[in-house]
């Protein structure tokens, strides 16, 4: 077969997939990312790999001659679609690579909702793309067991490192000319995951749900997906301490917005990142009064 290889992806973790291509014929990388000094096209460029940037369907068609004058094509991470027309004239199509269990959790926000929902497994599906969203065929799949501290931007690493070793072995197959079977997706067990937003981590703790007992465990998720974006935040009132009657400007948490990180750290605005016992130590009660009310203590 033809061994020519796009790569269509981007971010710093897809860079273990491109890096099991470029013994197997990658010849083009696609990505929407624009910024030369991103790990991700710094990589390409120690490559000496040709790269397109682009920004919509349309950049992607205006490039066709040179797309579709390739074998096939692997996908990871890619931001944009991929029109039909492409994905038609790739003889043997685009692979997929998508974190999660498919059909669950399909869509663009599969690691972060795993940890939302307090999954104990994850994993890594290769389907083949067709005309919808994380519906192809699977080609190939394989668990991740979790252990119940990792956050996004670890699972990050960590799936798509198995990936490319997922891909790896479906591209010798295909230039051995063997059968890579393809198995339909139970779509009727499907989840979905969506896109997040900026605030997504905002959290009101003067909601009355913050005194549900287990509420620890979901902040502690939260604090797991959002990480390092969009991040879980809150803005600190006098009216959510047991002492609304402190006067303006002596507290030294009054409207100050607060970040809860992972590993037990805490940072308040205009502050370094730090541990809960360190917070205690620079705010006393009032910093003491705080973790308890959100039931990090």
């Amino acid at each position: 077969m033809n061994k020519k290889i796009i790569f269509f992806g981007s971010g710093w973790y897809t860079i273990p997939v491109v890096e099991k291509l470029l013994t197997h014929g990658l010849d083009l990388v696609v990505t929407t990312e624009k910024d030369p000094s991103s790990p991700f096209l710094k990589f390409c460029k120690a490559n000496n790999l040709q790269t397109l940037s682009v920004s919509s369907a349309n950049d992607l068609i205006n490039h066709e001659s040179l797309i579709i004058n390739h074998s096939f094509a692997v996908l990871a991470s890619f931001g944009a679609i991929i029109p039909q027309v492409l994905i038609d004239n790739l003889p043997n199509g685009i692979i997929n690579i998508h974190p999660s269990l498919l059909p669950k959790y399909k869509g663009p926000s599969p690691i972060q909702y795993a940890l939302l929902n307090g999954e104990t497994i994850t994993g890594v599906t290769l389907i083949k793309l067709d005309d919808q969203i994380d519906h192809g065929p699977i080609l190939a799949q394989k668990p991740y067991n979790l252990i119940g501290n990792e956050t996004t931007e670890d699972l990050l690493s960590i799936l798509f490192e198995i990936g490319g070793e997922m891909v790896e072995e479906i591209v010798t197959k295909l230039e051995n000319n063997e059968t890579v079977i393809e198995t339909p997706q139970e779509h009727s067990k499907e989840s979905w995951s969506y896109k997040l937003e900026k605030n997504s981590g905002y959290i009101d703790i003067a909601s009355p749900e913050f005194k549900i007992s287990n509420l620890k465990f979901k902040i502690n998720d939260m604090i797991r997906a959002f990480y390092p974006w969009p991040g879980v935040w809150f803005v600190c009132h006098r009216a959510l301490l047991d002492h609304p009657e402190l006067v303006s400007g002596s507290s030294k948490l009054d409207n100050k917005t607060i970040k809860l990180l992972p590993e037990g750290r805490i940072q308040v605005e205009g502050k370094k990142p730090m541990a809960y016992k360190d917070f205690i130590n620079g705010f006393g009660e009032e910093g003491k009064e705080l973790l308890e009310k959100i039931h990090l203590i």
